[in-house]
């Protein structure tokens, strides 16, 4: 009994060895898995948003070269791209900033689409060698770009699938898979589709982009993009005092530490008294600001004006509606440029209450017919709706 529970353990033994090889070759806890595979995620965010983003393709900054080949690395081997094709295509982006020949508009091919298919819209336009050609200036092109990067693109990416699973095993599959849906979902879909059709607008730049939300925290800052097609050569994305960006955070401790080095940033606007005649360098303050300016114009020229014909109309809504006829204006509008037909429907309702406040709510709707240009039987132009509606008390 003795002999056959001895070799009963040595057996159960055997098995457990077996079972902790399925583990890798390093044993974590679960929430060590889940912090691994976040400084990952967030490494590559920071590649993207430091390296390719702001040094590579705006030069707003420039990195160490140590820091900069170990980005260049880590992009190549997490994701199988190259430095040279993205900065193209993200140049191309800005050259035709949502209008026919943007790689990636929500505003033409549909949020939709950008959303689920970003990363072929990417794909599809960092294989077009005229475009990597024409936008891809400056970008690496040395000696272990053309021959290792360029010439072995995939090796990095099988690379880095064997390490983890030679290290985490069965946990690194769902590691593997965290990595690779980071930069479609987040990068080429929620900042492409996102940030060109939800979010708010601090400047009237002559694109659909939006600040998704005010704390660039988790894609590294990229979630501030209206600030950053207003001053695209910005190495700070953060403009207003309560918005955060998290690549400049990383950009402060880096040049802290003498690794990297800030070139641009966008102005500060500062107020100064009048002048009785405008000079040269009042005049290159006006255009350098001009963000700034047209941003103040609307916001102590047109809003005051605008709430103040508010004000002398509602009074009159509001003795129409008391009486019983409730007030509602209805305005649509078409056009028709280059064979694309929008309507613009824009509804202003009042509702009045006997009394010293009234409501009223002004909304508006924005659609795009679908389109075949080439007669193909294929979409070329998508089309899309969208509504708007604001509520407001007066009293």
């Amino acid at each position: 009994a003795t002999v056959q529970k001895t070799r009963f353990t040595t057996v159960q033994r055997r098995r457990t060895m077996n079972l902790d090889w399925l583990y890798g070759l390093i044993h974590l806890g679960f929430w060590s898995y889940v912090w691994i595979s976040l400084a990952m995620v967030q490494t590559t965010m920071m590649a993207v948003t430091v390296y390719l983003h702001r040094d590579a393709t705006h030069r707003s900054l420039d990195l160490h070269p140590a820091l900069r080949h170990f980005f260049r690395f880590w992009i190549w081997f997490t994701s199988s791209m190259l430095t040279r094709e993205w900065v193209a295509v993200h140049r191309k982006h800005h050259a035709f900033a949502d209008i026919e020949g943007d790689p990636h508009s929500p505003v033409i091919a549909g949020l939709r689409r950008i959303l689920l298919e970003g990363a072929e819209f990417y794909k599809r336009e960092a294989r077009n060698p005229d475009c990597v050609q024409q936008y891809g200036t400056g970008a690496p092109d040395d000696w272990v770009e053309r021959r290792i990067y360029s010439r072995h693109r995939n090796a990095g990416i099988v690379a880095f699938v064997v390490l983890e699973l030679l290290l985490f095993g069965v946990p690194g599959m769902i590691m593997i898979a965290v990595q690779m849906l980071a930069m479609p979902v987040f990068a080429a879909g929620v900042i492409n589709g996102f940030g060109h059709g939800i979010g708010y607008r601090n400047y009237e730049v002559d694109n659909a982009s939006r600040n998704i939300i005010p704390w660039g925290l988790f894609i590294g800052g990229e979630e501030l993009h209206n600030n950053h097609h207003a001053f695209p050569s910005s190495a700070r994305f953060s403009i207003r005092p309560w918005e955060l960006d998290a690549g400049w955070l990383c950009i402060v401790v880096l040049r802290s530490l003498g690794l990297a080095k800030v070139k641009r940033v966008a102005p500060r606007s500062c107020v100064i008294a009048a002048r009785q005649q405008a000079d040269d360098h009042a005049a290159h303050a006006v255009i350098y600001h001009r963000m700034h300016v047209l941003r103040a114009y609307t916001a102590q020229v047109i809003a005051p004006v605008l709430e103040h014909e508010l004000g002398r109309e509602l009074p009159r809504r509001a003795a129409r509606a008391a009486s019983g006829v409730n007030h509602a204006l209805l305005v649509a509008l078409a056009d028709n440029l280059d064979g694309q037909r929008s309507v613009w429907q824009w509804l202003d309702i009042l509702h009045a209450h006997p009394g010293p406040w009234a409501w009223s709510a002004i909304g508006g709707y924005h659609g795009q017919a679908r389109r075949d240009v080439d007669g193909d039987g294929w979409t070329d132009v998508a089309g899309y709706g969208r509504g708007l509606l604001r509520p407001r008390v007066s009293f």
